[in-house]
């Protein structure tokens, strides 16, 4: 760019400028429009924003903190975009959520890309490069800051596939390999003995490859409702149930797919069978009393503070499945959200771990092992305490 064209855009910005500025002026003496500034702290601070102004640098930047989401058109994206909306405070806090290439992605961007403070992905991720040695010993590098939601496995096919096994040696595309459908999908048909094709293609593009015979088969792992999935039209298309056998039940958990929510892929009052991952909001493990720790801090303060108002219309019905206190195995919790739920939720005690472990043998016994949610055993739990309260309390009145 030559020193005239920076000159004439930098003229160009300065007039778009000024004619806002008198727009809304004349707005004003006619009783129009109020002034914008007028009404919002953070764009009054903008405007006002000068290189000498170093207070209001340093607030912005201390109360900001970036999340790097997932692939347009997943449910990652739509997350971030519902906690951008949610906690925007002005200057106290805002969120600024990154398009991102999905979970894998997260991991290595967490690690080293510089200002990302925090990162969504699937629970089997790590476990996944664990497993087949791409990683070193990275796991204490990562601190969880909740457990969000379940992401379901969409599997997508002609109606001439009905069951998983039909896919052994057929062409299934498991979107690109930086993301975190391939490692779901490639990890249930290793386990079910299962060894299609894969093809590592962008989906939107597999969508239309799977339309025109050149695929047998797209999967992705997202929460229902997907809005992309919920999209994808075809007479000749279907969902291929999961069935949620023995191999699969040590990390993954039963869940259902809906006609309501995929009309064009479900006949109605229909139900798909299929399994469900975790999905995890998590954030590099600052040491305590450093800035980077303290603005996750100031986020997490926040966002567990609102937990209830991301749970309403109109934001993905999916945050109704966020319990804060869920535990995730294997991994350490972020220290401020821990205290935050020590303060409002209580911390872990002797009696949960003595009732989880009743309900591990209770299930091991009657072969029932696995088929509750992480939220249906913390509400057993619940109705534990009041039932132990509501004894203690005959017991002493005896």
């Amino acid at each position: 760019m030559t020193i005239r064209s920076v000159t004439n855009l930098a003229f160009c910005c300065a007039a778009g400028v000024a004619l806002l500025l008198a727009t809304s002026a004349r707005s004003q003496e006619k009783g129009g429009e109020v002034d914008p500034a007028t009404v919002s702290a953070g764009l009054k601070a903008i405007f006002s924003y000068s290189s000498s102004n170093k207070s209001t640098r340093e607030r912005l930047n201390a109360n900001t903190v970036t999340l790097m989401s997932g692939t347009i058109g997943g449910t990652y994206v739509q997350f971030g975009a519902d906690l951008a909306s949610a906690l925007d405070d002005g200057d106290q806090m805002r969120v600024l959520p990154i398009i991102g290439r999905g979970s894998v992605q997260s991991i290595a961007d967490i690690l080293f890309l510089k200002g990302v403070d925090l990162g969504i992905m699937r629970a089997d991720t790590l476990d996944y490069l664990e497993r087949k040695g791409y990683t070193g010993n990275i796991r204490n590098q990562f601190a969880y800051i909740t457990k969000l939601y379940n992401e379901e496995m969409h599997v997508v096919a002609r109606t001439s596939i009905r069951s998983l096994a039909d896919l052994n040696g057929r062409r299934v595309a498991v979107d690109l390999p930086n993301g975190g459908t391939f490692v779901t999908a490639i990890t249930i048909f290793e386990r079910l003995g299962i060894k299609p094709l894969y093809a590592y293609i962008e989906q939107r593009i597999a969508y239309e490859k799977l339309k025109n015979g050149e695929l047998d088969a797209v999967i992705a792992v997202q929460g229902s409702p997907s809005k992309a999935l919920s999209q994808v039209k075809g007479d000749d298309l279907h969902f291929v149930p999961i069935p949620y056998s023995g191999p699969l039940q040590s990390d993954y958990l039963p869940s259902v797919l809906k006609a309501e929510d995929y009309p064009s892929l479900i006949p109605p009052g229909g139900r798909v069978d299929t399994i469900a991952v975790p999905a995890i909001l998590a954030a590099y493990n600052w040491p305590a009393k450093t800035e980077r720790y303290s603005k996750v801090a100031h986020f997490v303060q926040i966002f567990f503070d609102r937990l209830k108002y991301l749970q309403q219309p109109p934001f993905h019905p999916k945050w109704k499945e966020v319990v804060l206190s869920a535990p995730l195995k294997g991994w350490n919790r972020f220290p401020a959200a821990q205290e935050w739920l020590d303060q409002h939720v209580g911390p872990a005690s002797d009696t949960r771990q003595k009732f989880d472990q009743f309900l591990a043998t209770q299930d091991r016994e009657i072969g029932r092992q696995g088929t509750r949610t992480p939220e249906q055993d913390d509400a057993l739990y619940q109705q534990f305490l009041k039932w132990q309260k509501t004894t203690s309390g005959q017991e002493s009145r005896r």
